[in-house]
């Protein structure tokens, strides 16, 4: 690429989300506008959430300044967290969504950095909301780490993609090649910047997300790696319903796809819960917005039928963490859950 060394040309690769991480990164709540009038509501469920991911890792947490560090730091104790996986750290955000601003952890253990961080551009979804304080977090991130950083000069959201860890990634049509993401760019140059920045050998396409969804539709709402090939995505079984026909177009395109060693994916299906609203408007409720951390798969639950079905399904398929359901009822009211809040960082060295 224009004779830069490229992750890929170093050898590195952006790992699966079930490989051992050193530390889990948020960006704590705090702006009221992603939860217009009950921002409140959601903090025992968010703590609660920070409590289960730091039975097994580092938690850090970005926060805008002294008096949130100083709340945030009470909140968590009397909520039981273990605090000496805590790390607060004054970095200033728009909002809380670090999946997609955070740092996108690369490694290589046998480079002399074993561990980078790729820089990609974040944009607000495409300029739907500020971003310049979420986009300075993986350079901020990167310096108090003392990682290399490659800076890739293009817009790319960690929702927006999945990892099985061995050369593939999955994203969407709907997303990427939406023109208030990178409008100068082709199909096969975005998909270059993936393959050459993640460090991967392919890239499958998926079609459009579901109702709800203002990031144009993420991945990480519709179908997700379990293991290295294997997915779940999310399937609506309501004819009448807006996600019916673009999940089981999605579906359909999973079962033709092939993985980087020619297999075929191995597809399960997860249920769709009960269509929730706020003031009229559809909210992106899913189970695939699931965080896997060391200590258990955080999934998010909507107090439905589904519920149950959906942590069965998940129960069966990871069979080395529990799978925690997570009541996600007031945090989805921001159109997002577990995962879209989260991004992993990996073991250094992890091969």
């Amino acid at each position: 690429m224009n004779g830069i060394q490229t992750p890929r040309d170093l050898g590195y690769r952006f790992p699966a989300e079930w490989e051992p991480h050193r530390a889990t990164w948020l960006s704590y709540p705090h702006n009221e506008a992603s939860w217009p009038g009950k921002i409140h509501t959601i903090f025992p469920y968010y703590n609660q959430f920070i409590k289960e991911v730091a039975k097994g890792e580092i938690v850090n947490i970005n926060v805008v300044d002294e008096a949130m560090r100083t709340r945030v730091s009470e909140d968590l104790s009397a909520t039981g967290v273990n605090m000496q996986n805590i790390q607060l750290h004054l970095h200033p955000t728009n909002d809380a969504w670090c999946r997609d601003h955070g740092p996108a952890f690369i490694i290589n253990p046998l480079a002399k950095e074993p561990r980078a961080v790729v820089n990609w551009e974040y944009n607000g979804w495409g300029g739907k909301y500020p971003a310049e304080l979420d986009n300075a977090i993986p350079g901020r991130v990167a310096s108090l780490l003392g990682m290399p950083v490659f800076n890739p000069g293009i817009v790319m959201e960690g929702g927006s993609v999945d990892f099985n860890g061995k050369g593939t990634i999955l994203t969407t049509t709907s997303c990427l090649l939406n023109k208030n993401r990178n409008p100068g760019l082709s199909q096969s140059a975005i998909e270059e910047y993936l393959l050459a920045y993640y460090g991967a050998e392919q890239v499958l396409w998926l079609g459009d997300g579901i109702e709800g969804d203002d990031t144009d539709g993420h991945v990480d709402d519709i179908t997700r790696f379990v293991n290295e090939d294997t997915v779940v995505t999310v399937m609506e079984h309501n004819q009448n319903d807006a996600n019916y026909l673009p999940l089981k177009n999605n579906l359909r395109l999973l079962n033709r796809m092939r993985l980087a060693n020619g297999k075929p994916i191995n597809v399960i299906e997860l249920p769709m819960p009960e269509p929730m609203y706020y003031e009229g408007q559809r909210l992106p409720v899913s189970y695939a917005n699931f965080y896997i951390a060391n200590a258990g798969v955080m999934v998010p639950t909507y107090r439905c039928r589904q519920d149950e079905q959906a942590l069965a399904i998940l129960g069966e398929l990871f069979t080395d963490r529990p799978v925690i359901g997570l009541d996600s009822v007031e945090i989805i009211w921001g159109l997002g859950s577990w995962h879209c809040l989260s991004q992993q960082e990996p073991i250094a060295g992890n091969g």
